[in-house]
């Protein structure tokens, strides 16, 4: 059996202006740095072998935060870098709207091409990693076309928006894959204190 658990990367100031960010490379902002403690903080509680990250600094600082608090070696997989999103990278949703109204983005990597290459990656760790719990910190896009393979379309992409520093669970047993639960964001504080309110 492995144990996969899902991370999307923590806040970015383009995530707060809701512009498509893709292949850019963008860090994460002082929120994106508090999330990644506290998935960090939340994950202690439990034994995980390793850490496998998209090459993006987004993602590789969530991973290295999360690290700083479980002491577990990281890995750097580019399969499971962001979608490219082409000439819609930096552009806001009002933005993106008026630019391309048929959602059609040039040069963006079409969703086959993402899923194929997000499966390769699940095999990937698959044959390295038997028998292992595995932190995977990636994308929404990533981790969204993840859920609707192994969901067969019920979640993820077009249909689960997925929040920055949430969790996934999915395992691997039996040569089948299942997913234990997607989009968890009790762990991280800002969702607690709006409960508050």
């Amino acid at each position: 059996m492995i144990e996969i658990c899902l991370i999307r990367h923590g806040e970015t100031d383009w995530n707060s202006l809701g512009k498509l960010q893709g292949r850019t490379d963008i860090p994460l902002n002082k929120n994106g740095i508090n999330q990644a403690r506290e998935c960090g903080k939340f994950l202690a509680s439990a034994n995980w072998d390793l850490i496998v990250t998209s090459p993006l600094q987004r993602a590789k600082q969530t991973a290295e935060i999360i690290r700083s608090l479980i002491d577990i070696p990281i890995f750097e997989m580019a399969d499971f870098l962001e979608r490219d999103y082409g000439d819609a990278e930096g552009m806001t949703v009002k933005e993106r709207t008026a630019a391309f109204p048929d959602k059609k983005y040039p040069n963006q990597e079409n969703r086959n091409s993402l899923n194929k290459r997000v499966v390769i990656g699940l095999e990937k760790i698959i044959q390295s990693y038997k028998c292992r719990k595995v932190i995977l910190v990636a994308h929404g896009a990533v981790i969204n076309a993840i859920l609707a393979e192994l969901s067969n379309g019920e979640v993820g992409s077009g249909k689960t928006r997925l929040m920055n520093a949430c969790i996934s669970n999915i395992i691997f047993s039996q040569d089948t894959w299942n997913i234990r639960n997607f989009n968890q964001v009790a762990h991280l504080s800002q969702y607690s204190e709006e409960d508050k309110n």
